[in-house]
């Protein structure tokens, strides 16, 4: 479980770390702010990428969700209980479960139909997200058992 824990505070920090960048002003994977946000956030028309404050925002959730696998293996020191970690962890697999599958529905995509996002995210961004919630499932699992 120890692994698994490391894989998923390591990715969850790498996409903290992609969104502080954009926070900042980062541009990347696009050239510009409308090529960025059409391939970062895909939604209608879209030709800014949203304020600093919702990248930062997103970041500090992500770093939050980060210590959660770390948490539960007893790598990152915590006044919580273990039930109550792995409860709150089950709620964190849930967004990230959501998130994942509501990239594969007809309504998700009329929200967000820009190329190249909507082939990135059936590509990386949904698979990840599902890949993301079912390690926490596994962790929460986990968690409850010991």
């Amino acid at each position: 479980m120890t692994v698994l824990a490391f894989a998923l505070a390591a990715v969850l920090y790498l996409i903290a770390s992609i969104h502080a960048y954009w926070g900042l002003g980062g541009v990347w994977p696009g050239t510009d702010q409308a090529s960025c946000a059409r391939a970062v956030v895909g939604a209608r028309g879209i030709d800014t990428m949203p304020s600093p404050f919702a990248s930062f925002a997103v970041t500090a959730c992500l770093i939050v969700a980060t210590l959660w696998p770390l948490a539960l293996v007893g790598i990152f020191a915590t006044p919580f209980p273990k039930a109550g970690l792995a409860a709150s962890a089950l709620m964190v697999a849930l967004v990230f479960l959501g998130r994942g599958i509501a990239g594969f529905t007809p309504a998700w995509r009329r929200l967000t139909p820009e190329l190249p996002f909507a082939r990135l995210d059936r590509q990386y961004y949904s698979p990840l997200c599902l890949a993301i919630g079912t390690g926490f499932v596994i962790l929460a699992i986990s968690g409850f058992q010991s």
